[in-house]
């Protein structure tokens, strides 16, 4: 983790908390203007400080978090809640699950029955639905 007076940018940001799996598609992302900290676009060598909220937009999801630690290097899945707080509301995750449900749902007319791994797929996003509506 980065001192509280180094600066790192946003795009190593992004990567080093697994938002983007590859530091280029996140650098992509802030030149296209899916990235927004506040309510400015952001360029992918714009500093983020600890504080800062984060508006991220994916094709499927949109993420927005608060920055908890500087990271110039990418840390393991357990380690993200520690530098971030996620403070996606719960609508924007349930849009989520109903997108990539219609995506495993949908079967073109004359592809047969779904495989075993389709049919876990299904039963998976069946299950985190449920979960939702609670």
């Amino acid at each position: 983790m980065a001192g509280s007076d180094e600066k790192v940018r946003i795009d190593r940001w992004l990567w080093a908390t697994r938002l983007f799996k590859t530091r280029t598609l996140a650098m992509n992302a802030c030149r296209s203007g899916h990235v927004r900290i506040g309510d400015e676009r952001v360029k992918p060598s714009r500093s983020v400080q600890v504080g800062d909220v984060v508006h991220v937009e994916k094709e499927t999801s949109t993420h927005i978090v608060r920055v908890k630690a500087l990271l110039e290097k990418r840390v393991g899945a357990k380690l993200v809640p520690d530098c971030l707080d996620d403070l996606t509301p719960v609508e924007l995750l349930a849009r989520k699950s109903e997108t990539l449900a219609q995506a495993v749902l949908k079967r073109e007319r004359g592809t047969g029955r779904p495989t075993k791994k389709e049919r876990r797929e299904i039963d998976t996003l069946l299950e985190g639905e449920a979960y939702l509506k609670r």
